[in-house]
């Protein structure tokens, strides 16, 4: 506590000076900031625990400097917060907000202290110089005039001295804030920061909201008509649109974007509290897809450092609480002392937590015998993330995090170690030996953390077990720009940070498939069907005619039973297709040989008729002069009927080339005759065999077709003699 005794001011020699500069910094900073708000109410600070949590989250990332360049001591005890319960939870989001911005100006803040004479003229006590500084910047981001709270029932002591003591000072703050900016040659503060940093904080202020649609209690229908009645409009795309309007997004058919001004309205809804839509980062919802995408039917899936249970319950929404899904890595399960009561009201079921950490666990587990995919998040250094305090908060990560992205970059150090963790994960999941897919992700822009690690890991995999190698598969996401083709040329999946998505990394790396093993038709169905293959297909229904002539020759066969449904006939579909290579093979067998037969009958057999003149009569029609003999037929006793794949072939046509016709009368001199000297015609073929007073009716001749030259009356092109 801070006793009014203690409290040493210096000498205000030159009062007017500072009067002067103090103006200045204030005239500046509420004018860009009129013009900033377009018209809304200037900031009223924030309640008495706001300031506490944000001193303590402040006092465990600040950044330290060598003890010779101590300006500020900080204090190793954190300040005692009034209550703990929904309400902290209510206020972290603010808390986590004000510690980061502070972070962001630390140095700037800590010579603003300096330079008005806070520090060394009056004694405070170390453990409250975090909450100073965080309370200093809120103070200067209102523009240095006084907290407005209609209601702060929760006082804490040292905020109200904290408080006091800055308005003490005000003159004072605002002229060594002045000279800063004078200094600095900056318009406002956040001129001052690095480039890198101001990009980040332009990006979060426009990103939009990604929020996926929790399908097990709701359909994608019921949410457009439930947001619609709410007065949105459903667009194409967000971006650059004001009012209240929202999107499907392109690579993940479940989740639907919404401009970022919107999200206090959003949360109000009955679609968020009741857990049927989800905010959260993009890039964990391309992760899952990726693995949807991987999936065969009763596969089983690893999760590792998944961070936010909203990724895991989206991994069992896709799956549709079919698979069995293994969670291990959680480092927050301590926050989450109800979290069977949070999958319960999210409808998921198949989720099952593993206490022990990813490489403690054994690579033949007898719990994971069954898993398939591996869905790696490694921690990263995240600089993809444009909020950050966003990330952290729903994806649970470490809160060091704030300090690289307050000084714009990872160091070296801290990127090296990061990439040994990724590497060590990594490599561990490639030797569970009945997995056949590991999915790596990470919210990195450093190759060192993406591409060389996957790269290392399948350069120096181990290939002396019997099991096949890994190798990197194309990206199983739909490639929606030209950009991302050639992005992923490589076979990486990237997306760069933008003003309408965040940066993700992507790899795919799937096990060779031994050559011995068969693929079921089961797993065949699911992945199709994973990839909208067989939308709006009814596959293995067998037309009538070949259900009429299988009922003829072969024996009756029980129809399937309701409780098959569809899955049967598509089984009995990809039998047929699994054996087409076959079935070719042996029908092409059968035509040689029965084409062989056919040429001999056509040269030696008495029952086959030679072709002859068409009629002499002139009186008969031109267009029946150009047909084809009545061929003789007779049903063999030796036929044997074709497969139904084989029915589902053209008949090809053959040629039958007859010798000139000659006509009675001689057309006058000088007149051309109508009817062509030489005619070839057109006919289907049947089997050779005569059938005494049965003549099949001919076809007409095509038309348009030219006659070709003088063949053997005996040549047949007879491309299926078996017919």
């Amino acid at each position: 506590m801070l006793e009014p005794s203690e409290l040493q001011f210096p000498n205000e020699s030159n009062a007017e000076e500072l009067s002067q500069l103090a103006c200045l910094a204030l005239s500046d900073d509420e004018a860009s900031s009129e013009q900033d708000a377009g018209g809304t109410p200037d900031k009223t600070g924030y309640p008495d625990p706001v300031y506490v949590m944000a001193a303590n989250v402040f006092q465990g990332i600040r950044v330290e400097t060598s003890p010779e360049k101590v300006l500020i001591k900080y204090g190793k005890e954190p300040l005692r917060p009034l209550s703990s319960g929904s309400e902290d939870e209510s206020f972290q989001h603010l808390a986590y907000e004000l510690a980061f911005s502070a972070l962001k100006y630390q140095g700037i803040l800590e010579t603003i202290l300096i330079d008005s004479c806070i520090f060394p003229s009056t004694t405070i006590p170390d453990h409250l110089s975090s909450l100073i500084i965080v309370m200093l910047y809120d103070f200067q981001d209102r523009k240095f005039q006084a907290r407005l709270l209609s209601d702060n029932k929760q006082c804490i002591v040292e905020v109200q001295e904290v408080e006091n003591l800055l308005n003490s000072f005000k003159t004072k703050l605002a002229a060594a804030l002045a000279r800063c900016r004078i200094k600095h040659d900056a318009l406002s503060i956040d001129h001052i920061l690095p480039e890198t940093v101001r990009n980040q904080e332009l990006r979060a202020s426009t990103l939009p909201l990604y929020a996926w649609i929790n399908t097990l209690k709701i359909s994608p229908e019921e949410v457009y008509f439930s947001l619609k009645k709410r007065g949105y409009t459903k667009v194409k795309t967000v971006l650059h649109i004001g009012g209240k309007v929202f999107a499907v997004d392109q690579h993940c058919y479940d989740v639907l974007i919404f401009p970022s001004h919107l999200k206090s309205d959003l949360l109000n809804m009955d679609l968020f509290k009741d857990y049927k839509l989800i905010f959260q980062d993009k890039s964990r919802s391309l992760a899952v897809h990726s693995v949807k995408a991987l999936l065969n039917v009763d596969d089983d899936i690893l999760m590792v450092n998944t961070g936010s249970w909203y990724t895991v319950a989206h991994m069992s929404n896709l799956t549709n609480n079919n698979s069995k899904i293994f969670v291990c890595g959680v480092q927050s399960q301590a926050k989450h002392p109800d979290l069977k009561n949070l999958f319960t009201k999210m409808g998921c079921k198949n989720i099952e937590i593993l206490p022990e950490t990813f490489l403690n666990i054994e690579c033949k587990d007898n719990r994971l015998q069954k898993v398939k995919v591996i869905l790696l998040l490694p921690r990263c250094s995240g600089l993809g993330i444009s909020n950050p305090v966003e990330f952290i908060l729903n994806e649970h990560e470490d809160t060091d995090l704030l300090k690289d992205f307050s000084q714009g970059g990872t160091s070296e150090d801290k990127l090296r170690f990061l990439a040994q963790q990724q590497y060590a994960q990594l490599t561990h999941a490639m030797k569970f030996t009945k997995a056949q897919a590991v999915v790596y992700c990470t919210c990195s822009v450093y190759p060192e953390e993406n591409e060389a690690v996957v790269k290392k890991a399948l350069e120096f995999q181990d290939h002396g077990t019997k099991i096949q190698p890994y190798r990197l598969s194309p990206p199983v996401l739909p490639l929606c720009s030209l950009k991302e083709v050639h992005s992923s040329a490589d076979k990486f999946f990237r997306m760069e940070p933008s003003e309408i998505t965040n940066g993700c990394f992507l790899s795919v790396l799937t096990r060779e498939r031994d050559p011995s093993e068969t693929v079921s038709v089961k797993d065949v169905l699911a992945r199709a069907a994973a990839k909208g293959l067989l939308e709006g297909i009814e596959l293995g229904k067998s037309s009538k005619r070949e259900k009429k002539k299988k009922s003829k020759t072969a024996l009756p066969k029980a129809p399937p039973t309701d409780s098959k449904g569809v899955q049967v006939k598509i089984a009995e579909f990809l039998n047929r297709e699994t054996n087409e290579n076959a079935n070719r093979s042996q029908a092409a067998t059968t035509k040689i040989s029965l084409l062989q037969k056919g040429t001999t009958q056509v040269g030696t057999s008495s029952q086959v008729r030679k072709p002859s003149k068409p009629a002499t009569n002139p009186l008969v029609p031109a267009f029946m002069k150009n047909t084809s003999l009545p061929r003789p037929y007779e049903r063999p006793t030796n036929f044997v009927r074709p497969r139904p794949e084989d029915k589902m072939v053209v008949l090809k046509p053959v040629e039958i080339v007859l010798p000139p016709v000659m006509f009675p009368l001689s057309p006058p001199p000088g007149i051309r005759p109508h009817i062509p000297a030489q005619h070839f015609y057109y006919g289907w073929f049947a089997p050779k065999t005569v059938v005494p007073g049965y003549h099949s009716t001919p076809p007409i001749a095509r038309k348009g077709e030219k006659p070709k030259g003088n063949l053997p009356s005996s040549f047949l092109r007879h491309r299926r003699p078996w017919l």
